[in-house]
């Protein structure tokens, strides 16, 4: 599991910011990652499209999702991909870097997932699991492997996670000290699905 976190906390962090710097004509000036692309409307730069520009934002649309930066605003990141649901089944389209992530819901409240097929568990921040209301009154219960060495961590049970509109209950998951963008999607959600990929769309089909 070391190994796995680590690596699904790094590309979690690697997920590239954007930021609309400036305008001319029909084209937006759009910095992704540091940067700058002059885009046009309906071109399409690093899995990104520009929309529509005016001379206060630029909208974009990424993985299918549009998004509005503002001109001049602070760089963020986007979700970039997304998630539909029918009868027990996710499909998830990628998103920038060719991450999985999704909108969906910890214990009935939103969080953003980003999928992370090496994790064994659900994995997120103590500030995040803060925000959701999980008891960490108690003392880590144990540790693992980051970037920057071991560190200690709560092991919790989440009453349910949900992708999309497909939710399952008592779903294991550790909670890290580290600030992380994102909650990251492990197998102990994942194991309750049939997985399937095609190129930029993974399918998961809850498990009867």
């Amino acid at each position: 599991m070391s190994a796995s976190l680590a690596c699904g906390l790094a590309l979690a962090q690697s997920a590239p910011a954007m930021s609309y710097s400036g305008r001319m004509g029909e084209k937006a000036l759009i910095v992704i990652a540091g940067e700058p692309r002059m885009v046009g409307v309906g071109q399409r730069v690093n899995g990104v499209r520009l929309v529509a520009v005016s001379g206060d934002s630029a909208r974009i649309e990424v993985g299918g999702q549009a998004f509005n930066l503002p001109l001049g605003g602070t760089p963020q990141r986007v979700g970039g991909a997304s998630a539909a649901s029918d009868n027990g089944t996710i499909v998830l389209t990628a998103g920038l870097g060719g991450h999985f992530m999704s909108q969906g819901a910890i214990n009935g409240r939103p969080v953003q997932f980003m999928v992370d097929t090496g994790a064994t568990s659900v994995a997120m921040s103590q500030a995040e699991a803060q925000r959701l209301g999980i008891d960490l009154s108690q003392p880590p219960s144990g540790t693992a492997g980051t970037a920057n060495g071991a560190v200690p961590v709560w092991r919790v049970v989440l009453t349910s996670v949900r992708v999309g509109e497909v939710a399952v209950s008592q779903v294991e998951a550790i909670v890290l000290p580290a600030a992380m963008p994102y909650v990251l999607l492990g197998n102990s959600f994942l194991s309750r699905f049939q997985m399937r990929r095609d190129n930029d769309v993974m399918r998961l089909e809850l498990r009867r």
